[in-house]
């Protein structure tokens, strides 16, 4: 490998890590329920799992790319980590078929014909319509679900671009006879692993590295003793793209990862340690024979299942292994630890200790809100991570709360029961959403450091009072839902409107402004950003405070007859509007 080589392969796994992180990213912009009930549907047991991976890995030939995009899943919160386990035993064993299309090779022009079609169906033959598709997406839509395709499809075209730059980069090794060379002259079982590993590591794919050991057949000097070995440390070196794939990722990304590893490794340490015992007993007559391209493919298949039939029982035991190699640390745990399925035995305490966890979110999605706000007067770094530390702990707390609620519904529950998990799988989203805003604000203010742009004194006086307006109906909605009180519930609705006003005049007067030549179109396009979500934060707060009163009041969930009845000839309403607006004018 010369210089340029490296320089190559570097620029590859920098591609590779940013084509992850921006289909992860997208992934979990564009994952809504839909999305989620479908890939929840064909992975609901570990058998359709399996199936799923076995699948997708036949299809597009390469494990690595199906356990890359299982990473993204499970990063994205898309699938859950015990979901992939039967994943990714699926996409071991699809990958198997690749080995038995390579000996195609070896039976003339009909084989060169399926291996010619199978072409197509790899990754390197559609990933450039995908990448064409997601640039138009990208440039034609302004946002919405197709800015967030464009971003999947993006996101993976950098991915495999990353992947093909890393394989070419050492592709002159494929054909450097000193590197073949250490297939074939290690006689010791563990260093032929070694081998094997080493190569596929390096090639980033256990397909090629398998390729190159069939190709090495034909010479007719290599046995199965000595290939074994070396197809087994094989599929433990097709695990390192995985790896590197979850090195942006998040901790159950990091373990799907590391389940991808463990299999392999138990699988090779189990099975070839039976080998050599069985054949220390029987003395196999194979094991010195020399060995085929058929026989590779055979090999690498039998290993494969048997670690599937191996691995298969103890799925929910390989992710435990995953879980302690990856460990939550101790402010992760918090919350979580609390929602313990036993307690559905006494389904009102399980309820009661959801409704806890609920109030925990909520206070952790306001305080997001309050510290983005805070950024305004005095733009900080480390506060800024730290609402984006605080929104993806509003993320987890949605997970983990969808799910559980989801389980305890179907339990034998009370009316009212029923009735407060309804409200809570309701609020839980629009207080994850809170927590997504609250970066949107910290993402706007960082564009305005980097551009070097404020706003002009009228301006910033104008969001000091918007924002004075949202911290009230933040703190308002977390008291009315955590307290279950009625009274500040109903305040929220009228505060929200106002909101919503202030929104309307902050931009007829930036109009104002822009026409004196007061202000930009670029600030303008900042203030559009700051005022949508401050606008959307409100909406959700008033989604929050009519589960409240509609639970309280009505028995059910109808938020339209809500809204439809506390504007309708209501003083109340009127008489806290008119308080509002006089409190927050402009």
């Amino acid at each position: 490998m010369t210089i340029f080589d490296v320089l190559e392969l570097l620029c590859g796994l920098a591609l590779f890590l940013y084509g992850m992180e921006l289909m992860g990213d997208s992934l979990k912009k564009s994952a809504g329920t839909r999305l989620k009930q479908i890939l929840s549907n064909m992975t609901s047991n570990p058998f359709k799992g399996f199936l799923l991976g076995l699948g997708v890995t036949a299809i597009i030939q390469s494990s690595s790319a199906t356990t890359v995009m299982v990473v993204g899943f499970v990063n994205s919160g898309t699938m859950t980590l015990l979901q992939s386990v039967g994943v990714i035993m699926g996409a071991n064993v699809g990958t198997a078929v690749t080995a038995w299309i390579t000996g195609l090779s070896g039976i003339g022009t009909a084989g060169e014909n399926t291996t010619e079609f199978i072409k197509w169906l790899k990754p390197d033959a559609w990933m450039p319509i995908l990448a064409v598709i997601g640039i138009g997406l990208n440039m034609f839509a302004k946002r919405g679900k197709k800015k967030d395709i464009a971003g999947i499809l993006l996101g993976f075209s950098v991915l495999m671009v990353g992947m093909n730059l890393m394989s070419g980069s050492v592709g002159g090794l494929k054909d450097s006879e000193s590197f073949k060379s250490i297939l074939t002259m290690f006689e010791n079982p563990i260093l032929g692993v070694l081998a094997g590993l080493v190569l596929t590591a390096v090639v980033q794919s256990s397909s090629a590295s398998v390729g190159i050991l069939q190709t090495l057949t034909t010479t007719g000097a290599i046995t199965f003793g000595t290939a074994i070995p070396i197809i087994m440390g094989q599929n433990i070196g097709t695990c390192v793209t995985a790896l590197i794939s979850s090195v942006g990722a998040n901790k159950n990304g990091k373990r799907a990862a590391f389940i991808h590893l463990y299999f392999n490794i138990i699988g090779v340490v189990v099975w070839l340690t039976l080998f050599y015992i069985v054949n220390a007993v029987v003395d196999f007559a194979f094991v010195d024979s020399a060995i085929d391209m058929w026989g590779v493919a055979a090999a690498h298949t039998i290993f494969k299942l048997l670690s599937v039939a191996l691995m298969f029982p103890f799925y929910k035991q390989l992710e435990k292994l995953a879980v302690l190699t990856v460990r939550d640390k101790e402010s992760d745990k918090v919350g979580y630890n609390l929602l313990d399925e036993r307690l559905f035995a006494t389904p009102s305490v399980a309820v009661g200790r959801a409704t806890s966890v609920t109030s925990n979110m909520a206070q952790i999605s306001n305080e997001a809100m309050i510290k983005a706000i805070k950024l305004f007067d005095d733009y900080d770094a480390k506060l800024a991570q730290e609402v984006r530390t605080l929104e993806d702990k509003a993320d987890k707390y949605e997970d983990a709360l969808g799910s559980y609620l989801v389980k305890l519904s179907n339990e034998d529950l009370t009316k009212d029961d029923s009735e407060q998990v309804s409200k809570l799988l309701h609020i839980i989203g629009d207080l994850e959403r809170i927590s997504d805003h609250a970066v949107n604000v910290v993402e706007s203010l960082e564009e305005m450091q980097d551009k070097k742009l404020s706003f002009s004194a009228e301006a910033n006086r104008e969001l000091s009072v918007l924002m004075s307006a949202v911290g009230e109906i933040i703190s308002l909605t977390e008291r009315a839902f955590i307290n279950n009180s009625v009274t500040d519930a109903k305040n929220v609705e009228p505060l929200e409107e106002v909101i919503d006003e202030l929104r309307e005049q902050i931009k007829i007067n930036h109009i104002n402004r822009l026409k004196k030549s007061e202000c930009t179109i670029e600030h303008g396009f900042i203030l559009s950003d700051l005022l949508t979500n401050f606008e959307r934060v409100s909406d959700h707060c008033s989604n929050i405070a009519g589960c409240v009163v509609e639970i309280a009041s009505y028995d059910a969930l109808d938020m339209h007859r809500y809204t439809h009845d506390i504007k309708r000839d209501s003083e109340e309403f009127k008489l806290r509007f008119d308080e509002y607006q006089r409190k927050y004018a402009l």
